[in-house]
């Protein structure tokens, strides 16, 4: 399909087929990157989307054992009141 590029301002822009954004799954932003010089149009990736899929495929945390073993600072032993 081609479409006309139109003046948007000072910049350019193309319009997109109802049907088209439809069936992309296109709401109201969209990421667009470049790639073997063409413009690739994808729908907008939600904040933290498939966060919960990586912490499933991470595992159970019944056997996390403590990474960051922070040594105490002097403040810490004469200072602060636990």
């Amino acid at each position: 399909m081609k479409v006309e590029i139109v003046r948007v301002g000072n910049s350019r822009g193309i319009r997109i087929p109802k049907p088209i954004i439809e069936q992309c799954g296109f709401e109201d932003t969209v990421e667009l990157q470049i790639e073997n010089h063409r413009l690739v149009i994808a729908p907008a990736r939600r904040p933290r989307e498939g966060w919960e899929e990586a912490f499933r495929a991470a595992g159970s945390s019944t056997h996390d054992e403590l990474l960051l073993d922070t040594p105490s600072s002097q403040f810490d032993r004469e200072e602060w009141q636990w």
